[in-house]
């Protein structure tokens, strides 16, 4: 009895978890055009851009503006995310420290 019921419960684990597992990126089918802001000036001189991102919401992309941020100690400069085109659309490759 204690067989079955604990590949069962081990079954269950991962049922969950692979339902969770849902795509990493939303495709979609036209590149959004670039939103148009003012960048403001920074709070202190060494701090560094951070361009804006597309985040996703739902089935699609919202834009999130860019923002000054403190320098990191062990990163120096802030790659900007980008559009990807894939077979089915386009999706964001996101931004990150380098």
């Amino acid at each position: 009895m204690k067989k079955p019921v604990s590949l069962l419960s081990i079954l269950f684990v991962i049922l969950i978890f692979l339902a969770g597992c849902g795509p990493s990126s939303v495709v979609v089918r036209t590149q959004p055009p670039p939103p148009v802001y003012v960048r403001p000036a920074p709070p202190r001189g060494n701090y560094v851009w951070v361009d804006g991102e597309w985040i996703r919401q739902g089935h699609g992309y919202g834009y999130r503006q860019g923002y000054w941020a403190a320098p990191h100690r062990r990163y120096h400069q802030y790659i900007s995310g980008h559009w990807q085109q894939k077979r089915q659309g386009w999706y964001w490759v996101a931004g990150h420290w380098n």
